[in-house]
């Protein structure tokens, strides 16, 4: 994802109410800010600033002065907006909290509640030898209560990776960072470039074709991110997987056992072929609910179990 050049608001602007704290995070079309409200009540508060339109380089307003840019900005605008008030009716423990948008600055701004913790990212940098298959079968199915939520909404998500899905304090996994994702549903926005993750992004994701996007695309970046709980990197890229496919098996990298049934869910989600993978997030949900069957035994298994078992089976 592109580094966003344009100037972030200054530490200690308020902001409709909201004192601006510090830049959490900056992308492609927004920068995230830490704020308070007037009862010190922390906020992620997302700020609509494209970093490929030259839009503020001092003060807080957004100028743009070309009316090519003018046309592109106003559409995205648009989008983010649509979007902020889509989420605002989502009230759900697995999807981050829009409490408030609004206009200023001559551009728009989303509210979001500030979940305290760490991303799953952080966690598979620090605590990969922990995921166990129980670990992340209950965070994906969690995880995919929320984005049910979500695609109920006529929404997609687009970004879904592991720096975007936070574990909360109390162990509850939170969709986070929807970026301005109906933006790349639209093809008047093509200066807009699509967002995307290299490894987590579908491959119809690269060809921005909106007819061939659907929850299927959500659900292979679901799969891409399972694969790097796993493997602990992400799979090859989808756009060059079309060309020549050489993503690395699962079962090559685990450094822990997972069951058979795991690794083919993960491997379903991760198709190139959209129709192969898993339709819905209800689809993928109830295959990660189903217990695993009982894996074959073979006789080394059996060295270190008492005779009076092996012979009473």
């Amino acid at each position: 994802m592109p580094q966003q050049a344009n100037q972030p608001l200054p530490a200690g602007y308020v902001l409709n109410g909201y004192r601006i704290e510090k830049p959490l995070s900056s992308g492609g079309f927004s920068i995230v800010y830490l704020a308070r409200d007037d009862k010190d009540t922390p906020y992620a508060i997302k700020e609509y600033l494209p970093s490929s339109l030259p839009l503020r380089t001092e003060g807080v307003e957004v100028h743009i002065a070309d009316d090519a840019n003018l046309a592109v900005f106003r559409h995205g605008l648009k989008c983010f907006f649509e979007e902020g008030r889509a989420l605002a009716m989502i009230s759900h423990p697995n999807v981050v909290r829009v409490e408030n948008f609004f206009r200023a600055n001559e551009t728009c701004y989303m509210v979001m509640q500030y979940v305290r913790g760490r991303t799953l990212q952080f966690h598979i940098q620090r605590n990969r030898h922990e995921f166990t298959e129980a670990f992340i079968r209950r965070i994906f199915i969690h995880l995919m209560n929320g984005l049910r939520e979500v695609h109920a909404r006529k929404l997609l998500h687009l970004d879904i990776k592991p720096a975007n899905i936070f574990i909360a304090m109390e162990g509850r996994p939170v969709l986070l960072d929807f970026g301005a994702a109906r933006i790349t549903l639209s093809e008047e926005a093509m200066k807009l470039k699509p967002m995307y993750t290299a490894g987590f992004a579908a491959p119809e994701h690269y060809r921005f074709h909106p007819d061939e996007l659907g929850p299927w695309s959500d659900i292979y970046s679901v799969g891409a991110t399972m694969y790097t709980c796993i493997g602990g990197t992400p799979p090859q890229a989808g756009d060059s997987r079309e060309e020549k496919d050489r993503m690395i098996p699962l079962r090559t990298l685990a450094r822990l056992h997972y069951s058979a049934d795991l690794y083919d869910i993960v491997e379903s989600c991760l198709a190139v072929d959209r129709m192969k993978r898993p339709q819905t997030a209800f689809d993928l949900q109830k295959r990660l609910m189903d217990e695993p069957p009982e894996e074959k035994r073979g006789f080394l298994d059996t060295i270190n179990t008492p005779l009076s078992k092996l012979f009473s089976r």
